[in-house]
């Protein structure tokens, strides 16, 4: 037994308490590397040899065990070498007989070379400290989330990040993963959901963008992205972050406007109103019965504004009709600057009389609102084309050629007068 212990990179030490003689294995000695005449064996001198840093921790140890506070003696301090230098040491021991009023009398141990371990101990801790250091300061919250074969999911590993994201402490979110319902929009929890059950029975990356709603932010769009990986007890583990994507969908949503928006009057420019007369025209065909209207305004004498009081009192002029117009549209409705002083509207469930009626009304709007600019008073007229959509148009442009064609007689009749198609 002795032997196997010497050859493990431990050394024995085996102490008389009252005579304060120690003696040390060979295997001991070459640990720190000693000659076998190099060592005394007196306690005192063994105590030199611990480190002043260590000596306190060292004799405090000792003197608990002494007095029975604990069951063996353990403790890891610096052990000075033959050479001069340190060596860390795990000295164990146990006290193997006392006298009558318990006083200790004999004590055997080992001491075992930790220096190594506790090298790599320290080279993991950094290491350990570099990652935690270098996650808390990327810009997303880093996590390590597990599902177990009970449905049951927790995060065991959650960055700084987190409280930016979630407005959580790494401790929250850890000890209550179900906090995130509470944050997630109601129309995004679904999905959220939906998206890791998927992840955890294909294996595969999970993904997806979705709203927060937070104390402090707001409302936030956040991107999560993971890999997954399946353990062997059956459990499922994503390793992944979560970013801040709000700036980028902002920007989005912000292109999609330039897309299809007016820059002017704020209106659905023609590219987009163009696309919902095609997604209204698939409707008419599909759906039989369905009644849709489409109407196209002018305003009257748009150029002599113009000319007369330069394109500032134009520009006044486009965004007062629009405005007027879209106050008296319905939600269902649906309206766009087609180009110039041109516009367009597409009601739905309306046929021509009920289009002409609406047409009528825009007009007395205008008739009763004119436009105040700059101490100028624009009386604002319009002429009106109205035709309806049918199932055998071959696209969108024929209804729009016959409410045109509308126009144009409404024009040739003086201006400021409802045309329809059928007249």
């Amino acid at each position: 037994m002795a032997l196997a212990v010497e050859g493990s990179g431990t050394g024995i030490w085996d102490r008389d308490v009252g005579t304060g003689q120690i003696l040390y294995s060979r295997g001991w000695k070459a640990l720190f590397g000693y000659a076998d005449d190099q060592v005394s064996d007196r306690i005192e001198d063994a105590y030199l040899r611990v480190h002043p840093d260590d000596l306190g921790q060292v004799r405090a140890s000792i003197e608990s065990h002494f007095e029975q506070k604990s069951e063996v003696y353990v403790v890891e301090h610096r052990l000075l070498c033959a050479d001069g230098s340190y060596k860390w040491a795990s000295s164990r021991g146990k006290v193997v007989s006392r006298d009558a009023d318990g006083k200790p009398l004999r004590m055997i141990g080992i001491t075992t070379d930790v220096t190594v371990m506790r090298r790599m101990a320290t080279q993991l801790h950094e290491c350990a400290r570099t990652v935690t250091r270098l996650t808390n300061e990327v810009p997303a919250l880093v996590f390590e989330m597990s599902l177990d074969s009970g449905g049951v999911a927790g995060f065991t590993y959650v960055s700084e990040g987190v409280r930016e994201m979630f407005e959580l402490t790494p401790a929250e979110l850890a000890a209550d993963p179900q906090i995130l319902r509470t944050l997630i929009h109601p129309d995004d929890y679904d999905a959220y959901r939906a998206t890791l059950a998927a992840s955890a029975a294909s294996l595969r990356p999970w993904q997806l963008e979705y709203r927060v709603l937070l104390p402090r932010q707001g409302l936030r769009w956040r991107e999560g992205s993971a890999r997954t990986r399946q353990m062997l007890d059956g459990s499922t583990q994503w390793h992944g972050f979560i970013t801040d994507i709000t700036e980028r969908k902002n920007i989005e949503a912000q292109l999609r406007e330039f897309a299809d928006v007016d820059t002017l009057t704020r209106l659905p420019n023609r590219r987009c109103f163009m696309s919902r007369m095609e997604t209204e025209l698939a409707r008419t065909r599909r759906v039989a019965g369905t009644r849709t209207a489409v109407l196209m305004f002018d305003i009257d004498f748009f150029k002599r504004v113009n000319d007369s009081y330069g394109h500032a009192a134009g520009d006044g002029v486009l965004k007062h009709f629009a405005t007027i117009l879209t106050k008296a549209m319905r939600e269902v409705d649906h309206v766009g600057r087609i180009g110039g002083e041109e516009f367009a509207v597409m009601l739905t469930n309306a046929d021509l009389a009920a289009a002409a009626s609406f047409a009528s009304r825009v007009q007395q709007r205008l008739a009763a609102a004119p436009l105040v600019d700059d101490g100028r008073t624009f009386a604002v007229t319009v002429s009106i084309g109205v035709s309806a959509m049918r199932p055998e148009d071959q696209g969108v442009d024929a209804a729009l050629y016959r409410a045109d064609m509308a126009l144009y007689r409404a024009k040739e009749r003086g201006r400021n007068c409802v045309v329809t198609d059928e007249e």
